[in-house]
């Protein structure tokens, strides 16, 4: 755990981020900061959850989920990396693929995703949001599923996962000190 801790930001960072400094005094909850098998699970999986959900503002509103269930912060914090600039691209083609195969849409077999080419022409008054949109829509319904699903069944399974490890480690650790 010690190993661990050294590759997580400390509290001082967390509350001096811009982007999280409007969660003010809840951040000095004792709770957030600790690490047990239900914070660190849950604050792993709340991490996942939106990392893999959100293209925009994973950290703050997974840091906010985090607060509000008192899960670890800065687990939280850190898991939402699942998806960054080297994962960006294989995790929502995944997404895409799954989504399609939920939809029943015809195999996308050696198929790619539509490009930005592909989708209809933006209009010259046209906002970042409505364009970032735009393209979103034009990948389709496959996608947004498909990363609902990933979100959800990933952030899950993180959280057994971690529960699980925490749980092994303690049996083989009590079990080590009994011998």
């Amino acid at each position: 755990m010690r190993q661990f801790r050294k590759f997580l930001p400390s509290p001082d960072t967390i509350q001096r981020n811009r982007w999280l400094r409007w969660l003010g005094p809840s951040l000095q909850h004792p709770r957030v900061w600790h690490f047990s098998r239900r914070g660190l699970a849950l604050g792993m999986a709340l991490g996942i959850f939106f990392g893999l959900l959100l293209p925009i503002a994973q950290i703050p509103l997974s840091a906010a989920a985090a607060v509000v269930l008192r899960a670890n912060l800065p687990a939280a914090v850190a898991s939402t990396l699942v998806t960054n600039p080297l994962t960006f691209g294989p995790v929502y083609y995944v997404a895409w693929r799954v989504g399609g195969a939920i939809l029943g849409e015809a195999s996308h077999e050696g198929q790619l995703p539509p490009q930005p080419q592909e989708v209809a022409p933006a209009p010259a008054d046209e906002s970042w949001y409505e364009g970032w949109l735009r393209r979103v829509l034009g990948v389709g319904k496959p996608l947004v599923l498909g990363l609902s699903v990933l979100a959800v069944t990933l952030s899950v399974a993180t959280y057994f996962l971690v529960s699980w490890l925490w749980m092994a480690s303690v049996y083989w650790r009590r079990r080590r000190h009994r011998a």
